[in-house]
């Protein structure tokens, strides 16, 4: 029912900030807790972050305080505040969707965290 395309990856230096966003298509957007999670190579999927379908957001301990998650329903989109970037925040950022027994993945974004 939803589909999910991230943008704003790129390359950033170290203590530089990005914004990701996840653009979702489907009429039940609103249904849908979302979350960002992120791989790095060799490494297993990472939860970085979500908000459920009413705006109660959980933020993982390795990433609190410098991300921050936020969702604008009526734009269909939802957000990855990125600060204080590290060279090891270094992954491919996915987006994804939750409701009942749906569980959808967008195809991610590289966020590249260099000098």
């Amino acid at each position: 029912q939803v589909q999910l395309v991230e943008s704003g990856g790129g390359l950033v230096q170290p203590g530089g900030s990005l914004r990701l966003s996840c653009a979702a298509s489907g009429r039940i957007f609103t249904l849908y807790a979302m979350g960002w999670y992120r791989q790095a190579l060799g490494k297993q999927r990472e939860f970085l972050a979500s908000i459920s379908s009413v705006g109660i957001t959980t933020v993982a301990e390795s990433v609190k305080g410098r991300f921050t998650i936020s969702r604008e329903n009526a734009n269909n989109t939802v957000y990855l505040q990125m600060n204080s970037l590290k060279p090891e925040d270094t992954a491919v950022y996915y987006c994804n969707a939750k409701r009942m027994t749906s569980n959808i993945w967008g195809q991610g974004t590289q966020v590249t965290v260099s000098s």
